[in-house]
């Protein structure tokens, strides 16, 4: 029986953030340079999504550029943004055909007029697309996010548009840029660290964390299928007990 076949389709994580990383370790133990560990690593993503896709995930979200690698050499920089135009130029057309919707997250003003140019393209011409949703999150990080989302608050709380009193959580994650899409089931991490890096932090209050050792490049569809599976291994409780639970089912 194949993995695929293992998975419960009535327990499925509607949405899957993947933390990708080890794209440089895995160049590294291969003698090579680190940019061809992120080449390597958009044949990856390509994988993930065909993957998520044959298994009906509504969501994923993959942690793309964050805006502390803004610090990163700037050779290694304007080596991510190409590869990103390429990537993104090559693929369009299978996307679109394949149902696969484009969103993306982030500082988008921070990225290069060219880079911008072509996601903006990618996102227009795969809008209709009613399979997976890829949200790419570029020039990201959750305390930009959270702290942006603050500022708008308090102008339109300043300006009149929001009554103070009707700030709550439903409110707050509105004025967030992951707005209309549901919070993350599921976050993987590859590469062998454990901990989720600035990334979805409101997003992922109640999620359930699979850590893998294997480098972002060598994640494939397997890979991704063992994690569904061991996500739905788990029982979420949501701060309710494991009687209540059941007693709801």
């Amino acid at each position: 029986m194949s993995l695929i076949d293992k998975i419960d389709k009535n327990r499925l994580p509607a949405h899957i953030a993947i933390i990708m990383d080890g794209n440089g370790r895995w160049a590294k133990a291969r003698g090579l340079e680190r940019g061809e560990g992120h080449r390597e690593g958009v044949n990856a993503i390509k994988r993930v999504v065909e993957a998520a896709s044959k298994a009906s995930i509504q969501y994923l979200t993959l942690y793309a550029f964050s805006t502390e690698n803004w610090s990163r050499p700037t050779e290694e920089v304007k080596g991510l943004m190409d590869l990103m135009v390429y990537a993104i130029s090559r693929e369009t057309a299978d996307l679109k055909r394949n149902g696969v919707r484009i969103r993306t997250i982030g500082d988008m003003n921070r990225l290069p007029g060219y880079a911008r140019t072509a996601l903006e393209e990618c996102i227009r011409e795969t809008a209709e697309g009613t399979g997976v949703t890829l949200v790419l999150a570029l020039s990201y990080s959750s305390k930009w996010e959270l702290t942006t989302a603050a500022g708008r608050i308090a102008a339109d709380v300043v300006k009149g548009v929001l009554p103070e009193g009707d700030i709550d959580e439903e409110t707050f994650a509105g004025y967030l840029t992951t707005r209309g899409i549901p919070d993350p089931d599921l976050l993987i991490r590859t590469g062998g660290e454990q901990r989720i890096s600035n990334f979805l932090l409101w997003q992922c209050a109640y999620a359930e964390f699979y850590f893998t050792d294997t480098f972002w490049p060598d994640f494939g569809e397997d890979a991704l299928y063992e994690a569904i599976i061991g996500y739905q291994g788990r029982e979420r409780r949501f701060g309710k007990t494991s009687e209540q639970i059941e007693s709801a089912q």
